[in-house]
């Protein structure tokens, strides 16, 4: 087939035209919350398998606001922002609202979301640094998330900056591990604390023979490299039973609570204020 028809159907289709359009309305509206500081974490508990009565830590969740108020989970807009300029500023701005968290509640531990993309970025690691003045239990307090695909995009890079953060206390997970990047080799090297298996896994397990044999198969490699696993997207209390029968260190999912705006240490500063 000749070129023009590869220029008409591909390059130049209403299709891709649809996507790229929906793409530079996602970074506008993202741009204009960030400007008007219209960000926020949203916060799911994580929860000890032997332990599911409380909380073992928490992830928070980048949040940002339309023009009219509502709520925008970051599955609507991160892909999108993650390789732009854009998303280093959503990073920066969930690490300085997760560490503002953590040094207001010292019982807190918490997990925050960043791409690999950002360890070179000057203002995340000014950042950081700032935040972990101000208490010295902050460190051992915060887990950094990265997801398997900006991880495998630099992988030296990231194990060198696991490794010095590690060395403040810092903890790292492996986030969407399985979801088809990992390189199983560099898992050796990485050190991760974590591994955070990803929910197409685990969503209806107990129901779906091949998924629990590919999960077994994660945990397992997991426990070799003495990383922590925890499941995401528990939804339901038969994928409970089923994750707590092969050895899952933690669940978190909606069964166990949604993300919330409002979390209960929040709620408990309030009522401690006004009485």
């Amino acid at each position: 087939m000749n070129d023009s028809f590869y220029d008409h159907n591909e390059l130049g289709s209403p299709l891709s035209a649809a996507i790229a359009d929906r793409d530079r309305h996602t970074i506008e509206m993202v741009r204009e919350a960030l400007k008007k500081k219209q960000v926020m974490l949203a916060y799911q508990p994580i929860v000890q398998t032997l332990r599911p009565d409380r909380p073992a830590f928490y992830e928070g969740l980048i949040r940002v606001l339309d023009k009219t108020g509502r709520v925008i989970p970051a599955r609507e807009f991160i892909e999108v922002a993650e390789t732009t300029e854009t998303g280093r500023q959503l990073d920066c701005l969930a690490l300085e609202m997760g560490l503002d968290a953590l040094g207001e509640n010292p019982g807190l531990r918490l997990a925050i979301n960043m791409s690999a993309r950002s360890i070179g970025y000057p203002r995340w690691k000014e950042t950081l640094m700032a935040g972990l003045s101000k208490d010295q239990t902050i460190a051992e307090r915060l887990i950094l998330e990265i997801t398997e695909s900006s991880a495998m995009v630099m992988p030296d890079l990231v194990s060198v900056f696991m490794s010095d953060l590690q060395s403040m206390g810092i903890s790292f997970a492996l986030d969407d591990f399985g979801a088809g990047y990992t390189a199983f080799r560099y898992l050796k090297d990485f050190y991760f604390d974590m591994v955070k298996i990803d929910g197409e896994f685990i969503r209806g397990i107990a129901d779906n023979p091949d998924n629990q044999v590919l999960t077994q198969a994660l945990v397992s490699v997991a426990k070799h490299f003495d990383m922590y696993t925890v499941a995401e997207f528990v939804e339901t209390a038969e994928d409970a039973a089923y994750l707590t029968e092969i050895g899952i260190d933690c669940m978190q999912g909606h069964y166990f609570g949604a993300a919330t705006i409002d979390p209960v240490w929040r709620d408990r500063e309030t009522q401690r204020k006004a009485g």
